[in-house]
């Protein structure tokens, strides 16, 4: 069931793709749509200048750390 803080979309992928993130995701003890999620946001992490980074918490599994 979809939080209320979160966008639900839909997502076609290819059956192989799904399956390497299925076995991905279970190395790392994490749903499929976690470690999306998780990928998702590292991705976007790496591609912000490293100023804005260090002035926001970080962020794991989706849940802030603090430092």
């Amino acid at each position: 069931m979809a939080s209320e803080d979160r966008k639900a979309f839909l997502l076609r992928i290819d059956p192989k793709l799904w399956a390497e993130l299925e076995g991905w995701a279970g190395d790392e003890l994490r749903s499929v749509n976690g470690q999306i999620e998780f990928i998702l946001r590292d991705a976007v992490r790496r591609r912000k200048p490293a100023a804005q980074t260090q002035s926001e918490p970080e962020e794991r599994d989706g849940k802030r750390v603090r430092a």
